[in-house]
C-alpha cells in the first residue's frame, strides 16, 4: 500500500505531517449526464424546477405570481377579490361562492412571504383576526381558510394543522403574547369569557395549507403559466369543423365573401345557396370557413394559455402584413381575397408567444376575423 503525505494546520503544530492512505484519495469525475444535453441546455443551462424557482421569488415576483394564481380562482367561485391596507381585517384573497359576499359561503387565502417557512408563530395574529372579527359580526367565518407562503409552510406548522384541536389550545395559550395587541393597533383586545366561548365553539378544521405544487398546478390553468415558467404551450386541440348552417358571429364576412363572388360574377350572390350553381366558389367558401374557425379556435386557446391581448397582437402583426396588398389595385374583390390571403400565409410571426402554435391556417383564418370587423374589405368603393 502507498501512502501520501499531508501538511497539518497551523493549530496542530508546526512541522506536523499526516499520513494519508492513497486508497482514500480519489480522482475528481464529475457524473456524467443520463440522457443527451439539449441545444436549450446550452443556451439556457439545466431548468430549475418551478417549485425552486417560486422559492426564489422576488417580492415583486411573488406579488406578481399570486396575481396571476389568484386568476385561477374565478372558475371555483361566484366572485374573486383582493384585500389589501391596515383595515383588511385578515381577509387577503376572498373567494366568494354566493352573491350576498361576506354574509354568505366564502373562503379566505392568506398569502405570505417571509425568510423562512411558514411557522406558528406567523400565524396567531391571522387566527386572531378571523375569529375576532367574525365575532364581532364583520364577517361570517370563511368556509376554509388557505394559507399560501412564499417558502411553504414549516412541518410543525403543518402537523398543528392537521391537528385543530391541539391548534386550538395553542391558539389560547398565544393571545397574550400575539393576538392580545396585534390584531389592531388600535386597542388591546382581552380574550373576555363570551370571547373564549366562541373560541371554543369555533372550527378550527377551516385553517389549511396550499402547497407549491397546488399552486403551480393551479397557475398552469392560467394565461400566465407559459410566460412565467417557460416550457413552451401545451397541445393545441383539433379545430371543430364549421357547422353546416353559418352562425350569426360569421355574418359579416361571410357577406364580404359573398360580395367578392359576385364582384367576379359580375352579377351580386343574394346568399350562400346562390353558390350552389358554382361549384369552384363553393369549395372556396369551405375553405375561407374552415380557416376562419381555425383562427377561432386559436383564439380560444389564446385565451387560455397566454396572457390577455397576445391574440390581439397577433392579429394585429398577420394585419399589418396584408393590408398593403388588401389596398392595392385588384381586377376585382375575389382577386383581392385570394391574394390577400395568400400573403397571410407567407408572414413571418416571429416575435408573438403564439407563434410555435399558429399554422398557416390560422393566419389565412385571421383575414377573415379582420374582414368580420371590416378592418379588410374585398370589394371597394372605387373598385
Amino acid at each position: 500500500m502507498s501512502f501520501a503525505w499531508k501538511m497539518a494546520s497551523p493549530c496542530e503544530g508546526k512541522g506536523t505531517y499526516w499520513m494519508i492512505a492513497e486508497t482514500d484519495l480519489k480522482e475528481i469525475r464529475p457524473e456524467l449526464p443520463t440522457g443527451a444535453p439539449s441545444s436549450a441546455h446550452v443556451q439556457s443551462g439545466i431548468p430549475v424546477p418551478k417549485a425552486i424557482r417560486v422559492k426564489n421569488f422576488s417580492p415583486d415576483d411573488w406579488e406578481d405570481f399570486i396575481e396571476e394564481w389568484s386568476t385561477s380562482l374565478e372558475d371555483s367561485y361566484v366572485k374573486v377579490r383582493r384585500f389589501g391596507g391596515s383595515g383588511d381585517y385578515g381577509v387577503d384573497i376572498a373567494g366568494f361562492c354566493t352573491d350576498n359576499g361576506f354574509e354568505d359561503t366564502w373562503e379566505n387565502y392568506q398569502c405570505k412571504r417571509y425568510a423562512h417557512p411558514l411557522r406558528p408563530s406567523d400565524i396567531w395574529v391571522e387566527l386572531g383576526k378571523i375569529i375576532y372579527y367574525s365575532y364581532i359580526g364583520e364577517y361570517t367565518p370563511p368556509r376554509k381558510h388557505h394559507f399560501v407562503a412564499s417558502l411553504g409552510v414549516g412541518t410543525t406548522l403543518e402537523k398543528l394543522l392537521n391537528r385543530p384541536t391541539e391548534l386550538r389550545e395553542k391558539f389560547k395559550e398565544n393571545w397574550e403574547g400575539h393576538c392580545k395587541s396585534g390584531i389592531t393597533s388600535t386597542k388591546e383586545i382581552e380574550l373576555s369569557e363570551q370571547l373564549l366561548s366562541y373560541v371554543n365553539a369555533f372550527d378550527f378544521t377551516i385553517f389549511t395549507s396550499k402547497s407549491h405544487v397546488e399552486l403551480i398546478e393551479a397557475h398552469s390553468h392560467t394565461g400566465f403559466h407559459a410566460v412565467r415558467f417557460g416550457g413552451g404551450l401545451p397541445i393545441r386541440p383539433v379545430p371543430e369543423a364549421p357547422p353546416a348552417v353559418p352562425t350569426s358571429s360569421e355574418s359579416r364576412y361571410i357577406r364580404q365573401l359573398l360580395d367578392a363572388y359576385g364582384d367576379h360574377l359580375g352579377s351580386p350572390l343574394q346568399d350562400t345557396s346562390a353558390l350552389v350553381a358554382h361549384s369552384m366558389l363553393e369549395k372556396d367558401f369551405r375553405r375561407q370557413r374552415e380557416r376562419f374557425y381555425n383562427a377561432e379556435a386559436l383564439r380560444n386557446f389564446a385565451r387560455d394559455t397566454v396572457p390577455e391581448g397576445t391574440f390581439d397582437d397577433l392579429q394585429d402583426e398577420v394585419y399589418h402584413g396584408v393590408v398593403d396588398v388588401a389596398d392595392s389595385t385588384h381586377p376585382n374583390g375575389y382577386v383581392r381575397m385570394k391574394a390577400t390571403v395568400a400573403q397571410a400565409s407567407s408572414v413571418a410571426l416571429t416575435a408573438n408567444p403564439l407563434t410555435s402554435v399558429t399554422k398557416s391556417q390560422d393566419r389565412q383564418g385571421i383575414c377573415h376575423q379582420l374582414a368580420n370587423e371590416d378592418r379588410l374589405k374585398w370589394v371597394m368603393d372605387d373598385d
